[in-house]
């Protein structure tokens, strides 16, 4: 009796294992549709389409996003941490801010989107996480 007892729990360990190590691999794979996890891969738009930039691992991505006039870009917060999206004058780390958009505290899956309408490089960074390279990135306007 002892000796099936102890097989009916080693069948339902491994049956669990199977279905836990099932819903991890389901989650992974996601689907097709993109659901909101995660933005597409971000783009060189022509003029009027979306431009995305992704918030996740305390980092901008992508560094440099290249748009047309007329592009709106979305900046979307995959990290659990708070951030925000400020313009800058520069790229560097002790660049001011200025006017020329600015995000409030973005939490995870929140967004903020702003068009770009004239030609240039606009600079942004998170200045709730200033002092990291990767929270300061550009976005260049063809």
């Amino acid at each position: 009796m002892k000796i099936r007892l102890t097989q009916a729990r080693g069948r339902l360990l491994v049956a669990t294992v199977a279905v836990v190590a099932l819903a991890a691999l389901l989650a992974a794979c996601g689907s097709s549709s993109n659901a909101g996890n995660t933005p597409p891969p971000a783009a060189s738009g022509s003029s009027g389409t979306a431009g995305n930039v992704s918030i996740q691992n305390l980092a901008f991505t992508p560094k440099t996003l290249t748009v047309s006039a007329g592009t709106t870009v979305t900046w979307t917060n995959n990290d659990a941490t708070p951030h925000n999206v400020i313009s800058s004058a520069s790229i560097s780390l002790n660049s001011a801010t200025t006017s020329t958009f600015a995000s409030s505290t973005l939490s995870q899956g929140q967004t903020f989107s702003f068009t770009f309408t004239k030609k240039g490089v606009y600079f942004y960074e998170c200045t709730i996480h200033k002092t990291l390279p990767a929270m300061h990135a550009e976005v260049v306007v063809k």
